[in-house]
């Protein structure tokens, strides 16, 4: 599913704002500029809304000043990096005439309207997430801008010149230096696999064994059945010394072993923005020490994920995944897994997910991919929001020439799984009264008053479904209906060399149902900073349903399991881990 960067806006408003300001920053991953629009102006008007909002609960939590809770929150930063100096920097900028407005009892929408973050644009409403005033917005950010003062905005040109200021030139310096680093704007690895675990790494493929050969890596055949090295990564190698046979021949030989291929949105990817790091009563600096891995994983957990996950969950909820089956299933199934999706994709953007497919026709092992593009194609942030969706024709047409492009890389012996378009409804039915996580401590924010906030700013990233309008989320929702069957049709009709291809409807009414047959509540299934992606619980419960599917309608897809499981086990432990 679509955006991610500007969903994490308190902690891209401290990094990015001046860059995004500046125009000079990119989206994670997805090779896009940020133009000078009215979505730029929304995303810097987002993350000074949070991160206002989030000093202002600090300060209620721990009954301090608003200045003791913008230190508090820096200090929450990771010590290590360059991020709590960044923090105290942006403050000390701010600071002042943040206190003073929320002193005088300025909410954050009066506020970053006061300083220019927010922006009325020519005949539109001012924008707001907090419920109006009683003298109305107006009059009330007339009345804050009064008292914020315009004499240092007016020499900066409204922030859209802060870079080129020379006491900030060295904390822009930084914060590019710092992005370079940790932003990963396209694969890092040359060969595909890595040994480091983020910047696509081995928490979205299969951990390399041996980085210093390129014919070393997961999902291969093995070379001379391994006999002098662990060629495929599977952590099955060497000979048996009691009877001469090479343990990779003895134990997988004629087992079906094969991999698992994820391309996906960032449902996929596992999109997630931890609460605690936007909820005051959460906040701790324990909380944000997993910052920077995020970052580096463009905010996305494939390593928990119900596709490709492989690591207990740190993030609540369990890990349950189709790779964890299929290894379950055949221990040389080990490390044989890529995840390739990216935060934004659809059936029409995904050519260079396809590009960094590592399979090779003719020294690989088959693979099962799922082809997951579970909402993108409806959800967009356009103000014509179903004119942009993608039509039936560009639905067949753009899944076409993936299958055409799998048919030309895969081993033969590989299958396809089509996975249709979820129902979006969901999140509305199961949000839009319910409070959201800035609106918890103080009763005053729901999901509708969010999902009306950022279509206003048109940073809503499915105005078909997080929206107030009926009749647009039934509109939306037929939409999906009619691209899902698209891919039912292609699945019955169309023929390749080297696959099959196989349709499954994504299964929300049976994870609702599963999980509250477990006493569990559907609300629980949704992201709660988001509001939109599948949460760590619906990751999971996911995973458990489409792999009982797979194995009672088409366990050829699975192939056999291994009866020597227990002895690759009692021989290779671990295997090598992952």
């Amino acid at each position: 599913m679509r955006i991610c960067w500007i969903m994490a806006p308190s902690l891209t408003f401290l990094l990015l704002f001046i860059l995004l300001l500046n125009g000079t920053s990119s989206i994670p991953n997805g090779k896009r500029k940020l133009p000078h629009s009215e979505k730029h102006q929304g995303v810097a008007c987002l993350g000074c809304v949070f991160m206002v909002s989030i000093v202002e609960q600090l300060s209620q939590v721990h009954n301090s000043t608003t200045e003791k809770a913008m230190e508090r929150f820096c200090n929450y930063l990771p010590e290590l990096s360059q991020l709590r100096g960044i923090c105290v920097l942006v403050a000390k900028l701010f600071g002042p005439r943040i206190i003073k407005l929320i002193e005088n009892h300025m909410n954050a929408d009066m506020v970053c309207h006061s300083i220019h973050l927010c922006k009325q644009s020519a005949g539109q409403p001012y924008c707001h997430l907090y419920p109006l005033p009683k003298v109305g917005l107006n009059v009330a950010i007339k009345k804050s801008k009064r008292l914020a003062g315009t004499k240092v905005l007016n020499n900066i040109q409204g922030l859209s010149g802060l870079c080129s200021l020379p006491f900030l030139k060295n904390l822009c310096k930084k914060i590019e230096v710092f992005t370079k680093k940790h932003l990963p704007y396209e694969d890092t690895d040359g060969d595909k696999f890595s040994l480091f675990p983020t910047l696509r790494g081995y928490h979205w493929r299969g951990r390399d064994c041996n980085d210093r050969e390129s014919s070393v890596y997961p999902g291969r055949r093995p070379d001379n059945w391994d006999t002098g090295k662990d060629s495929n990564c599977n952590g099955i190698w060497g000979v048996d010394p009691k009877d001469g046979i090479p343990y990779e021949q003895k134990f997988c030989n004629g087992t079906e072993s094969k991999g698992i291929i994820l391309l996906g949105d960032s449902a996929g990817a596992h999109f997630h923005i931890p609460p605690e790091w936007v909820t005051a009563s959460q906040m701790s600096e324990e909380g944000f020490s997993n910052l920077l891995e995020a970052i580096s994983n463009e905010l996305d957990w494939p390593q928990f994920s119900g596709i490709t996950g492989f690591l207990n969950s740190t993030i609540g909820g369990w890990t349950d995944s189709i790779y964890l089956n299929l290894l379950r299933r055949n221990r040389c199934n080990h490390r044989d897994y890529q995840n390739l999706s990216k935060n934004g994709a659809s059936s029409g953007n995904i050519r260079d997910l396809l590009e960094s497919l590592a399979r090779n026709q003719q020294f690989d092992k088959p693979a099962i991919v799922i082809f997951a593009m579970v909402g993108n194609d409806v959800c967009n942030g356009q103000r014509d929001t179903v004119k942009a969706m993608t039509r039936p024709a560009e639905m067949r047409s753009n899944v076409n020439q993936t299958l055409n492009y799998l048919d030309n890389h895969l081993p033969k012996g590989s299958h396809v799984i089509l996975v249709g378009l979820a129902d979006g409804r969901f999140l509305w039915e199961n949000l839009h009264n319910r409070y959201f996580p800035l609106g918890q401590l103080n009763k005053d924010v729901t999901y509708e008053q969010y999902y009306s906030f950022l279509s206003c700013l048109q940073v809503n990233s499915c105005n078909g479904w997080m929206s107030s309008n009926g009749t647009l989320r039934d509109l939306t929702t037929e939409r999906a209906s009619e691209l899902s069957n698209v891919l039912k049709e292609i699945a019955k009709s169309e023929k390749y060399a080297n696959f099959d291809v196989l349709y499954l409807d994504f299964p929300l009414k049976q994870l609702v149902e599963l999980w509250q047959k477990s006493g569990g509540e559907a609300w629980q299934l949704i992201e709660p900073v988001d509001g939109f992606h599948p949460s760590q619980i619906a990751q999971a419960l996911v995973a458990s349903i489409i792999w009982k599917q797979i194995l009672r309608d088409w366990p050829h897809v699975l192939g056999k399991e291994n009866p020597f499981n227990s002895e690759i086990e009692a021989v290779f432990n671990s295997q090598g881990g992952h």
